[in-house]
């Protein structure tokens, strides 16, 4: 057989995946597994935006469209931007890609040479790292620390960036932490960005989902708008996972050129689920709404769960679906040699899925405790299940 690309060697994975094919393979086998591990929402699509899908189809929206979206829909997009923002958006600013995810692929590859340096979020999505290293240039590792609440240092990011840096990369609100940057953090990423002449990847996937305080994006920074691409999308917010649609917002210059990538790759988005998507934006939100607060309910419930296992230190966060508890202890108690290891007994043992730390980036330099991701998007009372299982593992 002929030799694979090398490059190939350098594309990292998104480890929930393989978690839930473990998860599928063990369910299968006649385990009853809860999962807090992939980071999905338990609701359904809401009705007026599945039948708004449905009815484009039956309406014959199924042929191609231009790679950057249709018109309607990037209009909406447009407008939406504008309310929730506060900025300006020109609708021919704004890529319509199928899912969010490929924002940051297709984002990355229009702005960074290979060489230069890109500043990510660690423990942060690990796909930011894996593009990085795919395009050929140097990943440098933010740390988000549990005692700024997942937030980073701004010394730290001042040592870090240099004349190299061409992207930051942000996201807020945080996966895996449910850490929220705040004003402030944003204001010194865009002193620096502005100074060093380079872009902002926003990551704003779970904007809607803020608990405590307010959302801020960096786009609404005077100056910052034309070097921020923001990445958005359906599949949080509206419970789209599966319809695959998501947005950028960038300069007109820059959306050009990502409207080409997605020529190339996948042509374009799916028609009808762009129909889907403009009911989504400017139909009704109570559904949405409704899922949000149910959220916030179930975010006190799993924190206060996880605060009365032994060993088990979790902040309350700011925002998304997730929690990331301290687990050192728990690691120490039970003769682990870390949170990878505590993930597989509770798998094996506690018929428990969760995520380890290393899921999420390597250590940052000086790192030494040890985490778990949680995500609460599932019911109460699998939460509570859940909880019990792992408390029961723990005192073992």
């Amino acid at each position: 057989m002929p030799s694979r690309a090398e490059r190939m060697s350098l594309l990292g994975t998104e480890n929930a995946f393989e978690v839930l094919a473990e998860v599928k393979k063990l369910e299968a086998a006649g385990r009853h597994i809860i999962s807090f591990a992939i980071g999905e929402p338990d609701f359904d699509t809401p009705v007026n935006i599945k039948e708004a899908g449905i009815k484009a189809i039956r309406e014959g929206y199924t042929h191609y469209n231009p790679s950057a979206g249709i018109m309607e829909l990037r209009q909406a997009i447009a407008r939406y931007i504008a309310k929730t923002r506060h900025i300006h958006v020109d609708p021919e600013e704004v890529v319509v890609t199928p899912g969010a995810k490929p924002i940051i692929f297709h984002g990355i590859l229009a702005t960074v040479n290979p060489g230069e340096e890109v500043i990510y979020p660690n423990p942060g999505f690990p796909i930011y790292e894996s593009v990085i290293r795919f395009v050929g240039a140097k990943p440098v590792p933010l740390a988000l620390r549990e005692d700024r609440e997942f937030s980073f240092d701004v010394d730290e990011l001042r040592s870090k960036i240099n004349p190299n840096t061409k992207l930051i990369i942000l996201n807020s609100p945080q996966n895996p932490t449910g850490g929220c940057l705040s004003q402030s953090d944003l204001e010194a990423v865009a002193e620096m960005a502005l100074r060093y002449d380079c872009w902002v990847l926003s990551d704003e996937v779970y904007s809607r989902m803020v608990f405590d305080g307010e959302f801020y994006s960096i786009a609404t920074i005077p100056d910052m708008k034309e070097r921020t691409i923001i990445l958005d999308g359906f599949s949080k917010t509206y419970a789209m996972t599966g319809w695959r649609i998501g947005f950028g917002v960038m300069p007109k210059s820059l959306a050009i050129d990502v409207a080409r990538l997605e020529t190339n790759c996948e042509s374009c988005t799916a028609t009808f689920t762009q129909i889907a998507g403009i009911e989504a934006l400017e139909g009704p939100q109570d559904a949405s709404a409704a899922m949000v607060a149910e959220f916030k309910e179930r975010r006190r419930l799993i924190v206060d769960g996880l605060n009365d296992i032994p060993g088990f230190k979790c902040l309350m966060p700011k925002g998304a679906f997730y929690v990331f508890p301290n687990v050192s202890e728990a690691c120490r108690r039970l003769g682990l040699r870390g949170a990878k290891q505590l993930q597989e007994k509770l798998l094996y043992e506690g018929n428990v899925a969760v995520l380890p730390r290393s899921s999420f980036g390597s250590r940052n330099e000086g790192e030494t405790e040890e985490y778990l991701r949680f995500s609460y998007a599932t019911s109460r009372e699998a939460i509570v299940e859940g909880l019990q299982r792992i408390k029961e593992v723990v005192a073992k």
